[in-house]
């Protein structure tokens, strides 16, 4: 069992930044995936990015350049770095933990970014 606790989100200006945060605690472990997904209303959740336990990193092309995803092992943390903010990017940015290999899938609460025009 994986309990996942975001925090960082909140109201930012186009070109503006924010960092979210999300610990994980219960049992991490051994080649598994952190990362952060997305939903705006009326849409499907989609990923954002995400790193696994080996430092392999993945992204989507709308966030390339823009977004950096990160995390502390020894913390169970991963962070999203968040720069040149488009009010595109507003949603509700999920954790997510996944075991490679394994039907294994936790999220988080979520927590609301919205970036102003």
């Amino acid at each position: 069992q994986v309990q996942l606790v975001e925090s960082g989100g909140g109201l930012v200006q186009a070109g503006g930044s924010l960092r979210l945060s999300c610990v994980a605690s219960g049992r991490i472990f051994g080649l598994n995936a952190l990362g952060w997904y997305r939903q705006a209303p009326g849409k499907q959740r989609e990923l954002v990015a995400t790193i696994t336990s080996i430092g392999t990193t993945n992204y989507a092309d709308s966030v390339k350049g823009r977004f950096t995803i990160s995390r502390e092992n020894a913390k169970n943390t991963v962070l999203l770095q968040m720069n040149s903010l488009k009010p595109e990017d507003t949603a509700v940015y999920y954790c997510n933990y996944k075991r490679i290999g394994v039907v294994v899938d936790y999220w988080g609460q979520g927590t609301q970014v919205t970036v102003s025009s």
